[in-house]
C-alpha cells in the first residue's frame, strides 16, 4: 500500500508541536517515523514560523530553535507551489493558499488529504478531501 501523502495545515503542525500527546501530535510523529508523507507550501511554513513564538509557553523553544525546527520541517516535507487561482466559495480568503496547496498536492504530487482544524476549510470537505485530525487518525490509526 502506498504511503499516504497529506497536507498539514498550520494549526495541525502547531498543535502537533505544542501538544505531542494530542492527535495532531500523533500525526506529526507518524510523519517523523515515515508512516505518512507531508506536503507543505512556503505559505504554510512561513505562517508556522510567524505563529510558533506565540506558543512559546507550551513548547519552550527559542526563536533560533523555532527557525531550526521550521527549516527541518521544510527539509522533511515535500515543499510544493500552491496552484494559482481562488475558490470563491471559501469563506476566509486567508485560507486560499492552504486550499491551493491541497489542489497542487492532488494535481502534481498524489496528495490524499488536507488535515486541518479550520472550520472554513472543513466546510469545503464535500468538494475536496479535507478532514479533521481526529477523522484522519480514526481512519488511518494503524500508521
Amino acid at each position: 500500500m502506498a504511503t499516504l501523502r497529506v497536507v498539514l495545515d498550520t494549526n495541525v503542525l502547531l498543535s502537533g508541536i505544542a501538544y505531542p500527546a494530542s492527535v495532531p501530535g500523533k500525526i506529526v510523529a507518524a510523519w517523523r517515523h515515515g508512516s505518512v508523507e507531508v506536503l507543505l507550501s512556503v505559505f504554510i511554513l512561513d505562517e508556522l514560523r510567524r505563529v510558533l513564538p506565540r506558543l512559546a509557553h507550551r513548547h519552550g523553544l527559542t526563536s533560533a530553535e523555532i527557525d531550526d525546527l521550521v527549516d527541518a520541517l521544510s527539509i522533511q516535507a515535500e515543499v510544493i507551489e500552491p496552484v494559482p487561482g481562488i475558490d470563491p466559495d471559501l469563506r476566509d480568503a486567508n485560507d486560499q493558499p492552504v486550499l491551493a496547496t491541497l489542489l497542487a498536492a492532488i494535481k502534481t504530487s498524489g496528495g490524499d488529504y488536507l488535515i486541518t482544524g479550520d472550520k472554513d476549510l472543513l466546510a469545503m470537505a464535500e468538494r475536496y478531501p479535507i478532514v479533521t485530525p481526529a477523522k484522519f487518525w480514526a481512519t488511518h490509526a494503524g500508521l
